[in-house]
């Protein structure tokens, strides 16, 4: 039997409000008359949690779902990826967002609550991450793989540093002192920020790949994309790494070195190098989690992105759960799913084919016999 502790009143409890606990649900008077002629007879609240970098595409989610399916509710708290797939592994939400895929071991421990099978990832938005700065006056850098480890090692810590200067020919670049800002929970981001350092720079970034920031460096730290992006808005100087979609005025994007050219910030770049990704080994049929080619040349491919997955359960204890999950599961990566989150988000819808695939996975959700 699962340990599952899903309510209403509990959901509420947690926060995972992001589509409202209440009777009302946000929606706009075209959604709203959408929603009254809606025929859907499904009904009932589905919850989850994780990747804060899903956010702005989750709202779309929530929103166009609710045009179709009036008396369903998705809830959805975005705590993080690691809190995420935490709670999917206690029990405690029906699906997790991770801007990483389940570990082999996290894969082993999801047969506790998800049935023998265990969970799978699908990925649902893919999103690059930008390196984001405060330098008024500056809309863009150039810089490579290189210069961006040692920023955030606190090797180079003034922006006229001569290893940035040499790549910016032309830009008056100030004397002014660098603070790297980081994530200080355990971030999806984080670890797709750190493999490619790590892929690209390995005698630089000599850390692993891993969703938790290195102690010890020098700079500051914030809580999610919002939190790092708005600290960097205060510091003049500052720097971090964020989802795109996070970041806006008065923020400069980085254009990263990739091969012979420097690449700027794009959901068309982003996808260029998904289409140069393979699955990961030793992993279930169905389960779509992918190998990114960090150190890819490809023209016009942007390699510091990240793919954000949503993470299903297997089996699930009740027929209702069960099919809430798969409907609302298939809409995201439907082509109409993956267009509300490229307006709202600025991401870059998955393939065709990767589309066709997540959706014969997410087919494959059973009910606990």
């Amino acid at each position: 039997m699962f340990r599952r502790v899903l309510t209403i009143a509990l959901s509420c409890a947690a926060g995972l409000t992001v589509a409202s606990c209440g009777s009302d649900y946000p929606l706009g008077p075209e959604q709203e008359a959408a929603a009254q002629n809606a025929t859907s007879t499904l009904s009932g609240t589905i919850t989850g949690a994780g990747s804060s970098a899903q956010g702005p595409a989750m709202n779309a989610w929530q929103a166009e779902f609710a045009t179709m399916h009036p008396d369903v509710r998705v809830q959805y708290s975005p705590d993080g990826s690691g809190a995420g797939r935490g709670a999917l592994l206690a029990g405690a939400v029906d699906f997790a967002g991770s801007d990483a895929y389940l570990s082999e071991e996290e894969l082993e421990e999801s047969r506790e609550v998800c049935g023998p099978e265990g969970a799978f990832n699908i990925p649902a938005y893919v999103a690059p991450i930008s390196i984001a700065f405060n330098l008024p006056g500056i809309e863009e850098l150039n810089l490579d793989a290189a210069t961006i480890a040692r920023i955030f090692r606190g090797e180079i810590t003034r922006w006229n540093d001569p290893a940035i200067a040499s790549q910016n020919e032309g830009v008056d670049l100030p004397d002014t002192r660098i603070t790297p800002v980081s994530r200080s929970d355990d971030s999806g981001t984080t670890e797709n920020f750190t493999d490619y350092l790590h892929a690209v720079v390995p005698e630089i970034w000599t850390n692993e790949a891993d969703g938790t920031f290195p102690a010890g460096l020098a700079g500051e730290n914030a809580k999610g994309n919002a939190g790092v992006v708005s600290t960097v808005a205060a510091t003049e100087g500052a720097v971090t790494y964020a989802d795109d979609s996070a970041v806006g005025p008065p923020l400069g994007r980085a254009k990263l070195l990739v091969g012979d050219e420097y690449v700027a910030v794009s959901s068309e770049a982003a996808a260029a190098a998904v289409d140069e990704a393979e699955p990961v080994e030793g992993r279930a049929e169905f389960d779509i989690a992918l190998n990114l080619d960090r150190k890819t040349t490809a023209p016009g491919a942007y390699p510091l992105v990240l793919v954000s997955y949503h993470i299903f359960c297997s089996t699930y204890e009740d027929e209702q759960t069960a099919n809430l999950v798969k409907t609302f599961g298939t809409f995201v990566v439907s082509e109409e799913g993956q267009q509300a989150a490229a307006v709202a988000a600025g991401s870059a819808p998955i393939s065709e084919n990767l589309s066709e695939r997540a959706t014969e996975a997410i087919n494959t959700i059973s009910v606990e016999e």
